[in-house]
């Protein structure tokens, strides 16, 4: 991967999900069926999408012509403040959106196949490069992207999250092979289907994927009656763009409700969200953030942190992160006062681990209290060096704190850590903790380290330094399928090779002919091929060759009810280009 000043600022734990985009493995039908989508986009898109669709293309460096290289990308995105990488296949969510923080777009490197070009439930390059990276030119927009990733990676997920989002990468998998056993689909289609029915409560990463279907991948703005698309999954589906401005599809203002409603990939969406303008999709992320542990912190954030079961940080009012496993809490009143990681745990400020606090140091998990001291105003917090003397804290001497929940420390202060003015941090000796008659911490465990603040103001998953915390995110154990194509395919792919080199060099009948013989001969359903050559005979031929691969065409139509849509599409495409030319139509 050629790097950039944008993905020099991606923290270590991401970059085990890149890979190299295999440029080489896409084969000349690839580059021919990417072709045909974006000219379709580019015919239809500007009449329905945002207007910013079309200028993006250009900006974002995507061709028309050809699978776009990521390096190529780069180079133009990063004059915006963004760049992609190649991921393989569908990542954890949590990882997708810590990208998305940084200004990253994730790209998926596959591209779908041809029986899924209209729509397709995996993420593939048009998805991805053709969706997602145009409509980022709009600042707006891109803003709200960095701060949704921003946002929902630091969402609470639950177990089921992992096990659903394992069993949608394996489906999605199995769906982008066009090789892939019917039954094989369909045993991924039900276990998927049994995981999402037995959901009884939404985790926080659930209602926020939500937020994100309805907008970053399926949303409209504008007008309620007749809005324009800017959702990458419309924008990357010739069949979907057009059917989800019909009257079938339920059109519903945007609102915080969307949370509410879950999705299906693998199929076409029955309702969808419209957005007055950008600024709306901000409002409504920052009216559920709001509803979020990140922000509302206290009991709630603790109890999220705890049902997580995973690594976790909770943030004090001094500023001091706490990152590990919670393993349990105490409350008076619905406040917490005590709280204790049950893992290797490590101190940060900042997002920024505190030198010395790391897992190595608190290997055996870390526990602190939560709240003021008994008859004092003043929050310990904000004590400066005269109001500890004047109440008898001083370092290298015996103290006793109690706090107004009744917990009691007492031990021998060494060291009183601040930061910006506040205290964040007390180390003692030979301390015991107390709560009524529940000993919390005895001297013979070690020295002990008190985080000071009166509130848990936020909780979040994950560590607040990753990187310091040693967190990776190992590639997925599920490869995508490398497509092993027989000898068939391939010789179906070289003509489409020899039908590019003619498209880009110099014009011949002679062979196109032929290779339009062959293909009718050979692969009675291939309508794609015989697009890429009526497209250049009508241009530069024989009226009689043009009218012999129509009736073609026609006829794997009348045969294939399912093919006639993109055929059709296909020859209105010709047909526009000749009007515009002023040249003859084909139809």
């Amino acid at each position: 991967m050629e790097m950039n000043e944008v993905l020099e600022k991606l923290p270590k734990h991401l970059l085990n999900l890149m890979i190299d985009q295999p440029y080489n493995e896409y084969t000349p039908q690839d580059h021919a069926l990417w072709r045909y989508v974006m000219k379709q986009n580019v015919r239809y898109l500007p009449r329905v999408a945002h207007h910013s669709y079309l200028d993006g293309l250009k900006k974002t460096g995507v061709s028309i012509d050809e699978i776009p290289h990521m390096y190529g990308m780069n180079r133009i995105l990063k004059q915006i403040g963004w760049a992609a990488v190649a991921v393989d296949g569908f990542i954890p969510p949590a990882a997708f959106m810590e990208f998305q923080a940084y200004n990253v777009l994730v790209i998926a490197a596959d591209i779908r196949p041809m029986d899924q070009i209209e729509y397709t439930p995996a993420p593939d390059i048009i998805h991805e490069a053709a969706g997602h990276a145009p409509i980022i030119s709009d600042p707006q927009y891109a803003e709200y992207l960095r701060l949704f990733g921003k946002i929902g990676s630091r969402a609470f997920s639950s177990a089921k999250d992992y096990e659903i989002y394992n069993a949608i990468r394996h489906l999605s998998i199995l769906k982008a092979d066009p090789y892939s056993e019917k039954k094989d689909i369909a045993k991924a289609e039900k276990k998927l289907a049994q995981l999402q029915g037995g959901l009884i409560t939404m985790s926080e990463m659930s209602l926020i994927r939500n937020l994100h279907w309805w907008t970053v991948e399926y949303g409209l703005i504008g007008d309620l009656r007749k809005p324009k698309i800017y959702g990458a999954g419309l924008l990357s589906s010739i069949g979907e763009s057009y059917s989800s401005l019909q009257p079938e599809v339920a059109k519903i203002p945007y609102t915080i409700d969307a949370v509410n409603y879950n999705f299906d990939i693998t199929n076409r969406q029955p309702q969808l969200f419209v957005t007055p303008d950008f600024e709306t999709l901000t409002t409504v992320l920052n009216e559920f953030a709001d509803r979020m542990a990140l922000r509302k912190g206290g009991i709630y954030g603790l109890q999220k942190a705890l049902e997580s079961g995973t690594t976790s940080t909770i943030v004090y009012s001094s500023g001091l992160q706490v990152s590990g496993t919670v393993a349990e809490y105490l409350a008076v009143d619905g406040d917490p006062i005590w709280f204790r990681m049950g893992s290797p745990s490590a101190l940060s400020y900042y997002d920024k681990q505190l030198e010395g606090h790391g897992k190595d140091y608190h290997k055996d998990g870390f526990s602190s209290p939560i709240g003021g001291l008994k008859n004092l105003y003043t929050p310990l917090e904000m004590f400066k060096d005269n109001d500890l003397k004047r109440n008898g804290i001083e370092e290298g001497s015996k103290v006793e704190l109690e706090f107004e929940s009744g917990l009691i420390v007492s031990g021998r202060l060494d060291k009183v850590i601040r930061r910006k003015g506040k205290i964040i941090l007390m180390s003692f000796n030979e301390c015991t903790v107390t709560y009524k008659d529940k000993v919390l911490f005895e001297p013979s465990w070690g020295p002990y380290d008190m985080a000071i603040g009166t509130q848990v103001v936020s909780a979040f998953q994950g560590p607040a330094d990753p990187d310091a915390f040693g967190l990776s995110y190992d590639p997925p154990e599920e490869k995508t399928h490398k497509i092993v194509h027989n000898d068939e395919a391939m010789q179906l792919h070289t003509y489409y090779k020899q039908v590019r080199e003619i498209r880009d060099t110099e014009y011949n009948e002679k062979i196109l002919e032929e290779i339009y013989l062959k293909v009718k001969k050979d692969y009675p359903k291939e309508w794609l091929l015989p697009l890429e050559i009526l497209e250049l005979v009508y241009k530069f031929g024989r009226k009689d060759l043009t009218d012999k691969i129509q009736n073609h065409l026609e006829n794997i139509k009348k045969k294939n009810t399912d093919l006639a849509n993109v055929i059709n599409n296909g020859m209105d495409m010709i047909s526009e280009s000749a009007v515009a030319k002023d040249e003859p139509s084909i139809v």
